[in-house]
């Protein structure tokens, strides 16, 4: 699918959302992250891809999020990022550079630098214009448009969804849309969301309604993506002890092709440094037998799970409050195979972390996590 590559047609729909009065304030964050990254890939993968076995990447990022406050309830934000990625074999330089999603009509990422070894980009990520009223409020431009529970999958999440195998991203990606939220009570609303593809030539319609019913926050989402319609619930709250949750969504296409896709999971706080978390995904839109992935939908980020049922199970130690230990285990539960994730984490000094983690994935050849690399990397992060 095309992208239309005019910046000036988004900044051109900001600025008539803008009113021309009153003062502003400016204000800016963002971060500059390190990470160099080691992956040793399978035999028969390296083989396949005319790979080396032994890969190393360096992602080197800024992000700078500029933010102008207006005094009559309107701001306008944006998210900058320029990133470099270094790797060690040219046939490997597309590692793990985010891509633009069907989610967005405007080209708002450019290549400076396309080299060999050596990829230089920057993104546009976030341009938006909100205005907060009484009622509700009116955001339009790339935004992020966050729906559902669920701390692993989100099913509901139809615009910005990320894979838990990706450790790379830290944020979602924006989704070009006019989104329109109105209050229905203290802890009630309803969001409306259109989001134009293909040059206007087809687009995808949202909405969803929130409330709150004792310990229990409910919502209904529902409208028209992907040329299919989609109908979905989310629901979160406590019980007993414990934080439960399940969101899912039923799609129905023309075709007759119908499928759901859901997830369930709990967590609990067992001390105050000790923290566990379960949810289980049923992906209806996943393959029952190996010989039937979708392995090119995968890697062009259509879908972001092969198989039908998985499992994960986490876990978050406090060493002491300036160091944390994160371990997690996901189960691809019809294939067998699996892959394991481990970080310690260290809030050096005031505003700067640093990560140690490993990826390995098991499977035999042919399963979805076969195909992955064991990874091992660092990662530094200076907020700002």
């Amino acid at each position: 699918m095309e992208k239309i590559n005019k910046l000036p047609i988004l900044l051109l729909l900001l600025s008539i959302c803008l009113p021309l009065r009153g003062q502003t304030e400016f204000d800016y964050s963002g971060y500059i992250l390190e990470m160099p990254i080691y992956q040793n890939l399978p035999d028969d993968l390296a083989l396949q891809g005319g790979m080396k076995n032994n890969l190393w990447f360096n992602i080197s990022r800024v992000r700078v999020k500029p933010a102008v406050y207006f005094d009559f309830g309107g701001r306008l934000n944006a998210d900058y990022e320029l990133n470099l990625l270094n790797s060690s074999s040219s046939s490997s330089s597309s590692f793990p550079f985010r891509t633009i999603t069907d989610r967005q009509l405007i080209q708002m990422s450019w290549e400076l630098v396309n080299e060999d070894k050596t990829r230089l980009t920057h993104t546009i990520d976030r341009l938006y214009y909100r205005q907060s009223f009484d009622w509700g409020n009116v955001i339009a431009g790339r935004q992020r448009i966050q729906w559902g529970s669920g701390r692993i999958w989100n099913p509901t999440d139809l615009f910005n969804p990320i894979n838990p195998v990706d450790f790379s991203v830290k944020e979602k990606t924006g989704a070009d849309a006019l989104s329109l939220k109105f209050y229905a009570g203290d802890f009630s609303d309803m969001t409306l969301v259109y989001n134009p593809v293909d040059k206007f030539n087809s687009s995808n319609y949202g909405f969803r309604f929130r409330t709150n019913y004792g310990e229990y926050d409910l919502s209904i989402t529902g409208g028209y993506f992907d040329n299919q319609k989609a109908a979905g619930w989310d629901i979160a709250g406590n019980l007993f002890s414990a934080g439960v949750r399940t969101e899912g969504i039923i799609t129905f296409d023309n075709d007759g092709y119908n499928y759901t896709r859901f997830i369930a999971g709990a967590d609990f706080q067992f001390t105050a440094k000790f923290y566990m978390l379960i949810e289980y995904l049923y992906n209806g839109e996943g393959k029952r037998e190996r010989n039937e992935y979708e392995i090119q939908r995968l890697y062009e980020g259509k879908i972001l799970n092969l198989s039908r049922n998985y499992i994960c199970l986490s876990a978050r130690y406090e060493v002491n409050p300036l160091i944390f230990l994160n371990l997690s285990s996901f189960s691809n539960l019809n294939d067998g195979s699996k892959f394991f994730g481990a970080d310690v984490n260290y809030n050096m000094i005031e505003d700067l972390y640093i990560y140690l983690g490993a990826q390995i994935f098991t499977g035999e050849k042919g399963t979805e996590y076969w195909q992955f690399p064991a990874t091992l990397y660092a990662r530094g992060e200076f907020y700002f």
